[in-house]
């Protein structure tokens, strides 16, 4: 089976449970199978997609999603499908943290991701331009700048996050997903997360398997 999630930037493939990732700009693979089922955030490169391949099936159209969240994105509401009460963050170049309760969509907030917030330090100086120290100490005050900018940036997103949560189930997912769950207790990490979700999606409606 092939999956693909279309994002602002690239082409996640998941071919037969194998991550396969192309930048928008570059060629495409091609495929043995003749199906490729996609979500995507991005019109121009759903075109891309459909040019390249003859057989396409945006899951988009299939997907049973209610809530009264004005422009949630696509990849969240697939993030969201199908579970019935927990908190999904998805950690990436922005941070999505969701609220699902009872199995309804209850509303969420986006916070900036680590590294577009490292970037504003440096904005703001060059004197500022640090790696982020993921073993800073957060019960500290810190005293030194690397660790000053690093407790700032991990408090703001994380706090947020534990505040909205308290003691429900967490499901991380994204490429800053699995260092972020090191500070929840009740959480899980889900790399797969959006292509479990495509799976679900597909199973639901056999008709187009």
């Amino acid at each position: 089976m092939i999956l693909c999630d279309i994002g602002n930037t690239t082409f996640h493939f998941s071919i037969n449970g194998k991550h396969q990732k192309y930048f928008l700009d570059e060629k495409l693979p091609v495929f043995d199978e003749e199906i490729v089922y996609f979500i995507s955030v991005n019109e121009k490169a759903s075109r891309k997609l459909k040019d390249t391949y003859v057989h396409c099936i945006d899951l988009e159209k299939y997907l049973n999603f209610q809530t009264s969240y004005q422009g949630m994105g696509l990849d969240r509401k697939v993030a969201c499908f199908g579970f019935e009460n927990a908190i999904i963050v998805d950690a990436g170049s922005a941070i999505t943290v969701d609220i699902i309760k009872n199995s309804k969509h209850k509303g969420g907030i986006i916070l900036p991701g680590i590294n577009n917030l490292k970037k504003l330090y440096k904005q703001i100086s060059l004197k500022l331009d640090y790696e982020i120290n993921t073993k800073v100490n957060l019960d500290k005050i810190p005293l030194c700048t690397q660790d000053a900018i690093s407790y700032s940036i991990l408090k703001s997103i994380i706090l947020p996050i534990k505040e909205i949560a308290l003691e429900k189930q967490i499901i991380f997912t994204g490429g800053d997903g699995e260092f972020l769950s090191r500070y929840f207790d009740n959480c899980i990490y889900k790399s797969d997360l959006i292509f479990e979700k495509m799976k679900g999606i597909i199973n639901a409606n056999n008709c187009i398997a």
